[in-house]
């Protein structure tokens, strides 16, 4: 019989292959929504969306409601656009962009972790630097570092990934001690950032977004966030509305 690697709490006393499995759906779930939430909509990134049909199912969180309906809504998005998006589609999906994440108006969903800890909605405060120093603890550093917050959603997103990429291959060499640290660590991150703040973001963006692609990218990003915390035996914080 395979012992679990992780005892401390009765949710993760999980087999290595069950960790294997959560951790594989984990960095292909959360790339895909880094990517598609920290980069400016280019058509032939949506198109790729649609044409290999990247949203037929999730890898993660498949029993999550807030997934199916998320996925619901992307699927119905990638009929439209598997043919070719039209011009007005993606002006549609550049212009709700916009809006939702960067301005220049009021952002409507904003995408900076330290947002939503200032009244004043502020970048680049103490959770920037302490997420800036989570990275750094693992070798990363943002690319555009003194032009974007560390802590956009994008980022935090590609920073799980990263931490199951390196679970997985701790697992890989039967390093029990690495593993054990990693999987620490994530619960760590999740439960002092990502999950502290994250639900605020998918609410907002759920809210005011026009078109049902980011409505349903929301949904999904949602859905997969409870599925984490729920593997991670984490609370997560309730929305701030």
């Amino acid at each position: 019989m395979v012992k679990p690697l992780v005892s401390e709490k009765p949710e993760t006393q999980l087999t290595p292959a069950d960790w294997i499995t959560f951790f594989t759906g984990e960095i292909l779930v959360a790339s895909l929504l880094s990517k598609t939430l920290y980069n400016y909509p280019t058509l032939a990134w949506l198109q790729t969306l649609a044409d290999e049909e990247l949203f037929s199912e999730a890898p993660l969180g498949n029993s999550q409601p807030d997934v199916q309906n998320g996925l619901a809504l992307l699927q119905a998005w990638t009929q439209t656009a598997r043919g070719g998006i039209t011009s007005e589609a993606f002006d549609d999906l550049r212009v709700d962009y916009t809006r939702l994440f960067t301005g220049p108006d009021r952002v409507l969903a904003p995408p900076w972790e330290s947002v939503y800890y200032s009244e004043e909605r502020l970048v680049f405060n103490a959770q920037t630097s302490q997420v800036r120093a989570w990275y750094q603890r693992f070798q990363l550093e943002v690319e555009k570092r003194f032009q974007e917050p560390d802590d956009h959603i994008g980022l935090e997103l590609a920073f799980i990934a990263h931490l199951a990429r390196l679970a997985l291959a701790a697992l890989d060499r039967d390093d029990r001690a690495a593993f054990e640290a990693v999987v620490a660590a994530q619960r760590e991150f999740l439960s002092k950032h990502l999950l502290n703040w994250a639900l605020d973001w998918c609410n907002l963006t759920e809210t005011h977004a026009r078109t049902d692609f980011f409505r349903g990218i929301a949904l999904l990003t949602k859905g997969v966030l409870a599925e984490i915390a729920a593997t991670f035996d984490i609370k997560a914080a309730i929305a701030r509305s």
